[in-house]
């Protein structure tokens, strides 16, 4: 077997120092992340800029579905098992049934034509609650 020289030697000890530094920190994320998915979260219906309902999200929490009515239509909210989102909707282009379910704070359902939202809170800190572009 061929014996490494010593800077060799150092350059894996500094390359394997790093990949665990990587792989520590990656382990980390992975657990914070799956904390704030399990951490109580509630979804804050708006409409026209005035909270009208707020839906406690949990894993236990069976399916059902929720109408809102807004001016010139409405809107067919569905909870499923920590998720919310529109199902139905009689706006032109329906955005907002498309966008599909969310699960996260980080970016919320609209419906537009209907002035509707939907944002989603986490009731524990350490979850972002706005992304930046």
């Amino acid at each position: 077997m061929k014996k490494l020289l010593p800077y060799q030697r150092n350059a894996y000890i500094l390359s394997l120092c790093l990949l665990l530094l990587v792989a520590a920190c990656a382990a980390v994320i992975c657990m914070r992340q799956q904390a704030a998915a399990s951490g109580a979260r509630v979804a804050d219906i708006y409409q026209e800029g005035r909270l009208i309902h707020s839906i406690p999200l949990h894993e236990g929490n069976g399916g059902y579905t929720l109408t809102v009515a807004a001016a010139g239509g409405s809107n067919v909210i569905a909870v499923r098992s920590g998720r919310i989102g529109v199902i139905q909707a009689d706006c032109p282009d329906r955005l907002c049934v498309h966008q599909g379910f969310i699960s996260t704070s980080l970016l919320p359902v609209t419906c537009l034509p209907h002035r509707l939202v939907i944002r989603i809170r986490s009731l524990e800190d350490g979850e972002p609650d706005t992304v930046a572009y």
